[in-house]
């Protein structure tokens, strides 16, 4: 059988910009027959993600993630279905999704790395499984829940840059969910500003291209900043740490801002904000949500629960087509998705 792929072209070096030119669609022959414990899966949906930014190096400069190798197939968050299979816990028809899912239209796998997904929990929306309802809802809520230190009732204030994205715009609306009284979002566009503020449930939002973000800050977070969830780093952190409160927390989600440039993870403060920071006794720890297996399965039955009930607004921006993965991860680096970054592979799901 004949199926596509997609494979890494070229790297765009340490301190380059990605395009959509680093990967290259190839067709490939898929073995007729699988081995016990395998099964033969269609690709539905596949997910780019910021991360993958450090896969294109030939160091990640991480030791849980593997770089991808050129010429060879990319691999990220994926869902599909299973037409085949030759594993003892898993039927045709099962959806299935894994952290490492080829970029495929159909992939022979080891059962043993999927993980069974129910498709009422996402009322039907199977693509959610890789973003609200999957690990980017996950990164948000367990790591609000871990660093955050948000209780009920406390009246705090929380900022969330990057806030329009898969992690900001969910961390938004959870912010509200467990217990803060304010909560604002940094973002690219006048268009995402309003969607935060009118369909997310965010207080205020700062467009940065646009505005002066120290002077929205102040307006909009009179009694200070308690909670920063970070997705950017750089200069919009700076502003926002500034206005931090005493004994306040930041939650490290990403620093997507500082991925084109060969600097440590988490990059390090400059001098003038590490002394603000210090000085207020600011936290700032990094946080891996894969440290928090243990909670997954409660984590997604709440965040579930959450979207089935209206309190969790989830959104996205769906590009259809294999062959315009590239095109995908590069719009995702530079903003222009609304919520999180999907590629449809195939929408067909009947047998």
């Amino acid at each position: 059988m004949i199926v596509q792929r997609v494979v890494l072209n070229s790297r765009p070096g340490k301190n380059g910009n990605p395009v959509a030119e680093n990967f290259r669609m190839e067709e490939v022959c898929l073995p007729d027959n699988i081995n016990e414990g395998q099964v033969q899966v269609r690709t539905l949906y596949l997910s780019v993600d910021p991360y993958m930014r450090c896969r294109m190096n030939e160091d990640t400069g991480t030791d849980y993630i593997t770089p991808w190798q050129l010429s060879q197939v990319v691999d990220g968050g994926g869902v599909g279905i299973i037409e085949e299979s030759k594993h003892t816990n898993l039927t045709k028809g099962d959806f299935v999704t894994s952290f490492y899912w080829p970029w495929q239209t159909k992939v022979i796998l080891d059962g043993n790395n999927l993980e069974k997904v129910d498709p009422q929990l996402v009322n039907g929306h199977l693509s959610y499984f890789l973003g609200a309802i999957g690990m980017p809802g996950l990164t948000s809520l367990i790591g609000i829940q871990e660093k955050g230190h948000i209780t009920a009732g406390s009246k705090k204030t929380m900022v969330v840059s990057g806030a329009a994205g898969a992690c900001g715009s969910v961390a938004g609306q959870i912010g509200h969910l467990l217990g803060c009284s304010r909560v604002v979002g940094i973002c690219g566009t006048h268009e995402k500003c309003v969607l935060l503020t009118s369909e997310l449930g965010f207080d205020a939002a700062i467009n940065y291209k646009k505005e002066n973000v120290a002077e929205q800050l102040r307006e909009s977070c009179p009694a200070g900043v308690d909670v920063y969830f970070d997705n950017v780093g750089g200069n919009i952190s700076d502003t926002v740490i500034s206005q931090m409160n005493e004994n306040s927390h930041i939650i490290l989600c990403g620093q997507i801002s500082q991925y084109n440039k060969d600097v440590p993870y988490p990059p390090p403060l400059s001098p003038a904000i590490e002394a603000i920071q210090k000085e207020r006794n600011i936290t700032r720890e990094r946080f891996l949500v894969l440290n928090y297996k243990d909670k997954f399965e409660p984590g997604i039955l709440q965040l579930s629960q959450w979207f089935k009930e209206g309190k969790l607004k989830i959104k996205e921006t769906v590009i259809n087509g294999l062959e315009n993965m590239g095109a995908a991860f590069q719009s995702m680096m530079t903003g222009g998705n609304i919520g999180k970054q999907i590629v449809c592979i195939s929408e067909e799901i009947s047998l």
